[in-house]
């Protein structure tokens, strides 16, 4: 599995000892299911026109992914309004 470099410091720090794994409360475990039913439920239906080329990239690139191309596309949209998918500096 690959890492990000968040997840390779989180996970060297657990094995290391600094970091330990505790046990969630009643209150937190339903925290986290609310949130978890909120950001699983896409409610919202568009339609996109795409150059041909386009189309055919992200059915190959989701494909070698093994995902649906449409969840490839909302999974883009999402890390780019989340700011994790940045511009290159040209």
């Amino acid at each position: 599995m690959k890492y990000d470099k968040e997840e390779k410091a989180i996970l060297d720090a657990y094995n290391k000892g600094k970091m330990s794994l505790s046990t969630p409360s009643k209150k937190e475990i339903e925290a986290i299911k609310a949130t978890a039913r909120k950001t699983m439920v896409k409610d919202k239906r568009i339609t996109i026109r795409l150059y041909e080329h386009d189309y055919q990239g992200i059915q190959k690139k989701a494909m070698e992914m093994g995902i649906p191309y449409q969840t490839l596309i909302s999974g883009i949209i999402h890390r780019y309004i989340e700011g994790d998918l940045i511009s290159k500096a040209g």
